[in-house]
């Protein structure tokens, strides 16, 4: 690593110079900078990674489920067991439920495709998965950068990515500098891998640059919001893997829940809602708090006490909305690829895979005096892996869920699954039609939804929940969600869709209050409150609001999430 100092306008900036710069803290980014110095001490050669992470440290912003598949992490550390990761409770059983209003029934086992088993999986906490792996990636000399954001992507001469430069700190909320003022730090590598979830800033500006969706479909995307509890030991079931549809959502809106029982009688559940869905008027918050009054579901809660609160969005495109992943001077792995398995709810483990073949073509590239070209290896290398395979059997699963409704659309989906084990698959791969963001009908077309006033006990507000997110942000910095035309929330999003960002934000950030003067409306934005989850990049119909890293460590700080 050399340090320098270069000129960025009026202020100089720290350079520092490494082989691989990874931006993002999570299982693709940890992955790829363990699987580089791996390769690096059996080649005895030397290698320099570093891994920026926007959290104040590695897993504060990590939110997942989650039941992960052990397949990568096998390949990557085979004795994981000795080295104490995270891994404790093994999945020991599996629910498929279909919910009515009052009631429900459960889909036997030997009718789910063969991938939808779970036994031989983990129900962890991913935050803690990720802790670890930071262990494991610093015992190698992989240098981590907590509390610092990638937010600027540096170009070449010749286009090619160089690397990527952390935001200036202690820019106060008019925009100029304040007494504490820092310049960001130009971190400069000879390939550069992009890590940092989904909807990542820093991804966005290169699939636009570098075109790495011309081929693709649209990328769409679900919202997960999740809840921690400890519940009453008589209502713990160690290793209970439950998964539900139907209710409360309506046929025509997709997604469903999920409740892990993991150790200390510890109970994770969450809700996801497919970000196609066309009512203004639906809160995926919302339906989350009133799904835990189902009458299967809330008998597990009563009498326990809910710890910590999250969202996050999650892709959902899968195999036909994966874009190209490289491009010249890097790569993208993980989410920021989108690589989830949505009939599973997985993506870890393609995740950490991803991150591990990005890694090995990088190292060749350096190992042969290359940089700053386009790493098509990685690219062939996905093509040829059994990520490729994961996807390509349930890519059809969406499209048919989104067009068709949950009970009929799965139904289809379930049967091709079945055929895709079997070898005869559907010979053609659906599309998914509109982005997410273009989907709502107006809101005088759509049916109002009249939510329950939550009981403080088993649901809750908005505001409450993000209490227990541990979210925070230094309030004198400029508002990190950028709105492109100020006037669209109150002029064009309030009399066609009741301003949706009021609903679909499951944190509290964005409201229409009484303007100070003249009677009329004004759209505000409690940034304070963001737990970074982006539905607003993804949903907004005007296209309008742009999701950027906000100052410094900022954020929600997820424990054992």
């Amino acid at each position: 690593m050399n340090d320098g100092a270069i000129g960025g306008g009026s202020t100089e900036r720290e350079a520092m110079e490494f082989d691989v710069v990874i931006v993002g803290g999570g299982p693709a980014g940890l992955s790829a900078a363990i699987r580089l110095k791996q390769l690096a001490a059996e080649k005895e050669q030397e290698i320099s990674v570093c891994v920026l992470e926007k959290g104040s440290e590695v897993g504060a912003h990590i939110l997942s489920g989650a039941v992960i598949d052990p397949i990568a992490l096998n390949e990557l550390v085979p004795d994981w067991k000795d080295k104490g990761a995270p891994l404790n409770t093994e999945v020991t059983e599996d629910r498929f439920l279909f919910l009515t209003e009052n009631g429900g029934f459960g889909v036997p086992n030997i009718l789910m495709p063969p991938l939808m088993n779970n036994h031989g999986n983990y129900i962890v906490s991913l935050g803690n998965v990720c802790r670890w792996l930071a262990e494991q990636a610093e015992a190698l000399e992989v240098e981590i950068y907590p509390g610092f954001a990638g937010s600027e992507v540096l170009y070449a001469d010749d286009g090619s990515v160089r690397g990527v430069a952390t935001g200036d700190m202690g820019i106060g909320r008019d925009g100029e500098r304040t007494g504490s003022y820092e310049p960001g730090i130009e971190l400069i590598g000879k390939y550069t891998f992009i890590a940092e979830g989904v909807r990542g800033s820093l991804a966005k500006e290169l699939i636009a640059k570098f075109e790495l969706d011309a081929q693709s479909d649209v990328p769409k995307f679900g919202i997960g919001l999740k809840e921690l509890w400890e519940v009453k030991p008589e209502n713990h079931v160690m290793g209970q893997v439950t998964h539900t549809m139907g209710w409360p959502l309506a046929s025509d809106t997709g997604g469903g829940s999920f409740m892990y029982h993991l150790e200390d009688n510890q109970v994770a559940i969450g809700f996801v809602v497919h970000l196609n869905y066309k009512n203004p008027h639906l809160s995926p918050f919302d339906e989350f708090q009133r799904f835990k009054h189902h009458p299967k579901i809330k008998p597990v809660l009563e009498g326990g006490r809910r710890i910590s609160y999250g969202a996050r969005a999650i892709t959902e495109g899968g195999f036909q909305s994966v874009p190209k992943l490289t491009f010249a001077g890097g790569a993208l792995i993980g989410c920021s690829a989108g690589l989830v398995n949505l009939p599973r709810i997985k993506g870890s483990h393609n995740a950490m895979k991803s991150g591990m073949l990005a890694a090995e073509a990088a190292f060749d590239a350096v190992a042969n005096g290359r940089s700053g070209d386009e790493l098509t290896a990685y690219g062939e290398a996905y093509a040829a892996s059994w990520i490729y395979k994961d996807l390509k059997r349930v890519r059809n699963v969406k499209p048919l869920w989104s067009k068709l409704g949950t009970f009929v659309g799965l139904m289809l989906g379930g049967l091709d699954m079945w055929m895709n084990n079997l070898g005869i698959g559907l010979p053609f791969t659906l599309k998914h039609g509109k982005r997410d963001a273009d989907t709502l009908v107006p809101a005088d077309q759509a049916k109002p939804i009249s939510y329950p006033k939550p009981d403080g006990t088993i649901s809750f507000d908005k505001l409450s929940s993000v209490f227990i997110s541990n979210t925070n942000h230094e309030e004198n910095q400029p508002i990190h969600l950028e709105l492109r035309d100020p006037s669209l929330p109150i002029d064009k999003n309030l009399p066609a869709w009741d301003e949706p960002a009021q609903r679909y934000c499951p944190a509290g950030v964005y409201e229409v209050v009484d303007a100070d003067q003249g009677g009329g409306k004004r759209f505000q934005i409690n940034a304070q409150n963001c737990v970074h989850c982006k539905t607003c990049d993804i949903k907004d119909p005007s296209h309008n609001i742009k999701w950027t890293v906000p100052q410094g460590g900022g954020g929600p700080n997820y424990p054992n999430m």
